[in-house]
């Protein structure tokens, strides 16, 4: 059995109904739309955030309509968000298949985000969720911030590993943290309770992050882009930034020169990458995903036996041990 199909388990038959719940909620009477979103429902992926969902409204109450509700509601921003990353990075492959911007055009992708995007608005409040509307957007909120503010520090390539951390907690982990926060709402109102889940789940986001920033070092990272995208992009990442602070200010210039490159030679990103294994930036990053891998599992540790608990701690492992 894979790990996958381990974590899912106690939810199998959830995942199983959120397939159809999740695919009636893509449909359109325009046929470009109607291509378009078949084409994206064919090229779904591992679908982790809707399982992180059902979990976690496992571990605190008993899952219902409204857990379908919040998995769809996550589901959607999520892809909506994979499909405008793609035309702001101006990526042409997603997952070993061409993007929704290369197969048609960044204007098109666009509005096909804003399409998804408004199916989860609209689905939340004719359930009249508003809690998991509010949830959402807040993520969405701080998403959008967290990637300007990324791009903004990637100009001057000024990116501390203070900055680093405030990034991945707005872009990454605040959608991990509205997946347990949801799942937990959608089944009990106790604040205390959503707060703890929502914390759990911004540890898990950490940790989840740095261990894509470190596969694309080795390459097949979670964007299923090749190694060395990252460099290629000029985002200066946490292995990165500590390999840096540990050589002399002309070692350092020399790198700096390569990123600010415009083009980049496969030579001059595998220098870097040698550059970064050399210096330590790996088992630096590993040894920091390893304390939110922690934190979160400290965080489990206060809940009761159950299924769904072991479930969440193979999810929390999985996420510092996959390899893609």
């Amino acid at each position: 059995m894979s790990k996958l199909r381990s974590i899912r388990r106690p939810v199998e038959e959830e995942m199983q109904r959120f397939e159809g719940y999740f695919n009636d909620t893509l449909k359109s009477d325009v046929p470009l739309l109607r291509i378009i979103l078949n084409y994206i429902l064919r090229r779904k992926g591992k679908q982790m955030r809707p399982l992180l969902v059902f979990i976690s409204a496992g571990m605190n109450g008993t899952i219902n309509e409204s857990t379908f509700v919040a998995a769809t509601l996550i589901e959607l921003l999520h892809t909506a968000t994979l499909v405008h990353d793609d035309v702001v990075d101006d990526s042409h492959e997603r997952r070993g298949a061409l993007s929704i911007n290369a197969l048609w055009n960044s204007k098109i992708a666009v509005l096909t985000g804003d399409y998804m995007l408004s199916q989860g608005l609209l689905i939340s409040v004719r359930k009249n969720r508003f809690d998991l509307l509010e949830l959402v957007s807040e993520a969405v909120q701080s998403m959008s911030e967290g990637e300007l503010l990324q791009l903004q520090k990637s100009r001057k390539l000024n990116i501390t590993e203070e900055v680093y951390f405030e990034i991945i907690r707005m872009k990454t982990a605040s959608l991990i943290a509205a997946c347990t926060a949801c799942g937990t709402s959608s089944v009990t109102d106790d604040p205390e309770q959503i707060r703890i889940m929502k914390d759990l789940g911004e540890n898990i986001g950490i940790a989840f992050q740095i261990r894509d920033d470190l596969l694309d070092y080795t390459g097949n990272g979670l964007t299923g882009k090749p190694g060395g995208n990252d460099i290629r992009e000029k985002k200066i990442t946490l292995p990165l930034i500590h390999a840096l602070q540990q050589v002399s200010s002309t070692e350092r210039r020399r790198i700096m020169s390569i990123l600010k490159q415009k083009r980049k030679s496969g030579r001059e990103v595998n220098s870097v990458i040698s550059f970064v294994k050399d210096n330590n930036g790996l088992s630096y990053a590993e040894t920091m995903m390893e304390k939110y891998h922690d934190k979160a599992l400290a965080i489990l540790d206060t809940f009761p036996d159950s299924d769904y608990r072991d479930s969440m701690g193979e999810f929390i492992n999985f996420t510092t041990l996959r390899n893609k």
